[in-house]
């Protein structure tokens, strides 16, 4: 490949972070975990972090952890606003914890919740606002948060495509209640798999890390969850208590032994993602003085955002849409990996039959990042040359097909 969708940036730091929990002989849970949630929460200025098995597990513990809160809590029934472009694991803990999702579409600059539409779509029974900052690019939090202060609906923010992209100097995924993170291996950092929930609330925090642990006490509680202690209770009894209905979605000491030294490299690594971008931008407005209106390119609309670029989305106009299987066919050929963008309009997926939604207006936006819309990676590593070869091969195509069929 001369364009893969991802790259790794593990060395030796990794290798001996694994073999230190190797000769560690504790495998499971315990204190390298603790460090490296404590060491992330104090990263990105959260008060509280929980690591779980994956970053849809962090979403998971996020939604489940809404329903149990003392006060405010998220009842069955509830809706929630969604955007139509997201990956899966933003829906499925909703349906699973019996939400009703509501679909509104996304801004055709940034791909991010349209909030004209998220303000539109508030209902009697809209409860809260899961956002998702997609591929890197943040939100309008500012506008978003003041909408949800505004209706009084929670603020969840599905974070796991944008680690380390800021708005106003203030780091994605701590904006609302809880926000999530994924160190899957194609995100900006690896751990194998793993995911982070980071929030201020310590009753949220307290009921995440037992509903991570199977609903039992081991784990610090809220008053209002800890069981009343009988005649015959006793600490070795309550240590081993249920007291909701959780999971086992733990993650390990090696995981979080490779979180701790890819954490030292996140700065780093936003950059150079950064700096792809900025190369990007700088070639595509050569490629659009030859070939105006045949593409655009997902662009942050906000003010004083800094994406991460988790990687790069691209558009074909109108005119050009039926080319979409020629070039993807084309950039294949020539080496360079594509995918669609995330799930592309998720609401034409079939696992919409399972879920309890609705959808308010059109999704034109949705619709042509589904129809006409293809996704390249980024990384660490220079991709100046990657970028290109690709732009090279888009041209080349596009140029040759629509000669082709005048």
């Amino acid at each position: 490949m001369k364009y893969p969708l991802a790259t790794g940036s593990w060395d030796d730091r990794e290798r001996e972070a694994i073999l230190r929990v190797i000769d560690s002989d504790r495998f499971t849970m315990g204190t390298v975990v603790a460090e490296f949630e404590q060491q992330f929460a104090n990263f990105f200025g959260a008060r509280h972090a929980v690591m779980s098995n994956s970053g849809s597990s962090a979403n998971l513990l996020a939604v489940a952890a809404t329903l149990y809160r003392s006060q405010n809590a998220l009842q069955p029934g509830d809706e929630v606003i969604v955007p139509a472009v997201s990956w899966g694991t933003t829906y499925f803990p909703l349906q699973q914890h019996g939400l009703k999702l509501k679909f509104v579409d996304v801004s055709p600059t940034d791909f991010n919740l349209n909030l004209d539409q998220v303000e539109a779509a508030i209902g009697p029974n809209t409860k809260a606002v899961f956002a998702v900052n997609l591929l890197g690019v943040p939100c309008d939090f500012t506008r978003l948060t003041a909408i949800c202060d505004e209706h009084d609906l929670l603020l969840l923010e599905d974070n796991c495509e944008s680690m380390g992209a800021q708005l106003h100097d203030k780091q994605c995924g701590t904006f609302g209640l809880a926000g999530t993170y994924s160190t899957f291996f194609s995100h900006h950092i690896c751990t194998i798999e793993g995911g982070m929930t980071l929030t201020d609330d310590e009753e949220l925090c307290q009921i995440m890390r037992s509903l991570r642990s199977h609903g039992w006490t081991r784990e610090p509680l809220p008053s209002h969850l800890t069981p009343t202690a009988d005649s015959t209770s006793s600490d070795f009894h309550n240590l081993f208590q249920f007291v909701l209905p959780g999971y086992n979605i733990r993650p390990n000491e090696i995981f979080a032994a490779l979180g701790q030294e890819q954490l030292k490299k996140l700065p780093s690594i936003v950059k150079g993602r950064q700096a792809n971008h900025e190369y990007l931008v700088a070639r595509f407005a050569e490629f659009e003085k030859r070939n105006p209106g045949l593409l655009r390119i997902q662009s942050p609309q906000t003010s004083g955002t800094s994406a991460s670029w988790f990687g790069f989305a691209f558009v074909l106009s109108e005119y050009c849409g039926p080319l979409r299987d020629t070039v993807v066919a084309a950039l294949k050929a020539n080496g360079i990996e594509c995918r669609p963008i995330v799930a592309g309009n998720f609401t034409r997926n079939p696992v919409m039959r399972y879920l309890d939604s609705s959808i308010h207006g059109s999704l034109e936006v949705a619709d042509s990042l589904h129809d006409r819309g293809f996704f390249v990676g980024n990384s660490h590593c220079d991709l100046s040359s990657s970028i290109d070869h690709l732009l090279d091969v888009l041209e080349f195509t596009l140029t040759a097909s629509r000669r082709a069929a005048a």
